[in-house]
Order: C-alpha cells, then structure tokens, then sequence
C-alpha cells in the first residue's frame, strides 16, 4: 500500500546538489531559482560570469542555496572542471543553444558547425561528463533541453532542428545505458519561449503572432513555465521517468492549422 504521507515530499529538493549549465539567463535561470526555491543547492554557470551571478544573488536574497561558475558550454575541459569542483552531483540541467536562421542551402560549413558544436557536441560533452560521476554514485538526474524543432521544423531552422533531434537520441541512449546505475536521464521540448534566443522573432511583430496563434492557448511561454517541469523530472516525484521527452509547448504539436471546422 502506498505511504499517504511519502507524498508530501515529491518535490523537496533539499540536500540534492544541482548543477545549471546556463543559469545566467533564461530558461536556465528560470529553472535555476525553481530548483533552490524546492531546496536544492543550486550551481549556476554560465559563459557569462556577471549573468551568474545576478542569479545567484536574486537566490541567495530570497534564502536559497546558490553559487555560480564561469563555464564555457562548448569546451569539453571547462565542463569538466565544473564538475571536478563538486564532491557530489544530484542532479544536471543542460540548456545553453545557438541558432543561425538561415536555408540550408544558404548555411556554411562554418555556421554549421558552430550550431552543432554548442548544441550537440556541448551537450554530449556535459550529459556525459556529468553521467560518469552519477554512474559512481549510483544516483543522479540529467536533464537536456531539446526543442519542439526535433519534430517539426520550419525554413530556416534544419540545422537547429537537427541538433535538437540529435540531443534526444543522446538523452534515450544514455538512459539506457546508465538505468542500471539508477542514473535518469530526460529531455524537455519546449515549444516558443521569450528569451534572448528568440529576441529577433519577438521583435517582429508578424512573426511574433504567428507563433502565439500556433499554440492552444494562444501565447508564447515564459522561461518561468519551465521552472516546474526541471522541478518534476529532477525531484523523486519523477522516480520512474527515464528516456522521456517532455514536451511543453503550449499545445503545438497537437494542433493541426488554426481553422476551426463547422462541426
């Protein structure tokens, strides 16, 4: 019989160690301060050390746990000194991603490779630097952001889409290959969010309501909406979630067009 009162506990992250690979803005801030609000001792890196260390100051002045660390994402060596800095590692979030809209027929090698190196290559090099201390441990979530784009793209997305499609197979692989150590390891699919990365939509009325309209309920998300999923997937409340995607978009995928038929 289940423990009515284990219950209350789902979410508490107190005494978990969680490490935020791009906590400087975003959705690795939002997800940042709705870790340590759950209890988790929260490190932020981030590339840019002053954007670190605005989150852990808006943290620590609301009595959470938090410090921060200058990390390149797509340096495999800086990485592993953000790692070989803690003495244990409950949990990963890996969110840092570039994008260069462009046809593919208009991409250069250059760009291409700039794209795939922070999405896919950083994150390979994050998911699985922090796996192999999870895997001593017998213990750990990871969590990568991919993107709705893994499923569907539009011009001007392919080599980011690429990339996203890419992060989910790595998460599935390393879900299996790391349940026998009792390592979990997921992916969260946002859908539209208001963040640096997508300033250049946003800023472009047209386009902005273009992908409100796509969505049920008719909006973009704000990085704060994916604070909870990070919460759920990092906490016990998701014990037996492993090799997931988490898709949260508003309703995206679910919608085919916007024209409602006379039924």
């Amino acid at each position: 019989m289940p423990d009515y009162s284990s219950y209350a506990s789902l979410f508490d992250l107190r005494g978990k160690s969680i490490v935020v690979v791009g906590a400087g803005s975003g959705i690795g801030e939002a997800g940042a301060m709705a870790l340590a609000a759950h209890g988790a001792s929260v490190v932020c890196a981030d590339i840019d050390a002053g954007a670190a260390n605005r989150t852990v100051a808006t943290i620590t002045q609301e009595g959470g746990s938090a410090r921060s660390m200058q990390v390149d994402a797509g340096d495999a060596d800086s990485l592993q000194a953000l790692f070989d800095s803690m003495d244990r590692i409950d949990g990963l979030v890996h969110t840092p991603a570039i994008n260069v809209r462009k046809r593919l027929l208009d991409l250069s090698t250059d760009e291409f490779d700039r794209v795939s190196a922070l999405n896919l290559r950083g994150t390979f090099q994050s998911i699985t630097a922090a796996g192999r201390r999870m895997a001593e441990q017998g213990s750990g979530s990871i969590i990568a952001i991919s993107s709705i784009r893994a499923q569907l793209v539009e011009p001007g997305q392919g080599v980011y889409a690429a990339t996203k499609a890419g992060v989910v197979q790595l998460v599935k692989t390393l879900a299996v290959e790391l349940g026998p150590q009792n390592v979990r390891v997921n992916a969260i699919a946002p859908g539209v969010v208001e963040t640096p990365l997508t300033n250049q939509i946003a800023a472009d009325k047209d386009w902005y309501d273009a992908y409100a309209s796509r969505s049920a309920l008719g909006r973009w998300s704000t990085p704060d909406e994916l604070g909870g999923p990070m919460v759920f997937l990092s906490s016990k409340a998701a014990s037996f979630v492993t090799g997931s995607l988490l898709v949260v978009d508003g309703g995206w995928l679910s919608i085919d067009g916007r024209f409602d038929p006379p039924l």
